[in-house]
């Protein structure tokens, strides 16, 4: 088993949640160790599926090339769904507009 897809994708978690999550948290009142702390919490469960996902359910055997189109498709929904938590969470903000 490859350590790195993991190490990846949680270093990711961590610089976009610790990056963005206390910020967002601040901006609707609540105290910086609280936001630190759902921000923490937020990230312990990232870790957690992505070790789940990467790690402990990984099958070596089944490993092989995926077609390019497989690829793309699964970026293009990602992107998607990136796209639509980017949206909900500035909902609040854009409410505050009107």
């Amino acid at each position: 088993m490859d350590p790195w897809p993991f190490l990846v994708v949680t270093g990711m978690a961590f610089l976009l949640v610790f990056s963005f999550g206390p910020v967002y948290l601040l901006s609707f009142g609540l105290p910086l160790p609280v936001a630190l702390g759902v921000s923490a919490v937020t990230f312990l469960g990232l870790a957690a599926a992505a070790h789940y996902r990467l790690v402990w359910t990984a099958a070596p055997d089944l490993a092989g090339e995926v077609p390019a189109a497989a690829r793309l498709r699964r970026i293009v929904y990602w992107a998607v769904a990136l796209a639509l938590v980017l949206f909900g969470l500035s909902l609040p903000f854009l409410a505050e507009l009107h």
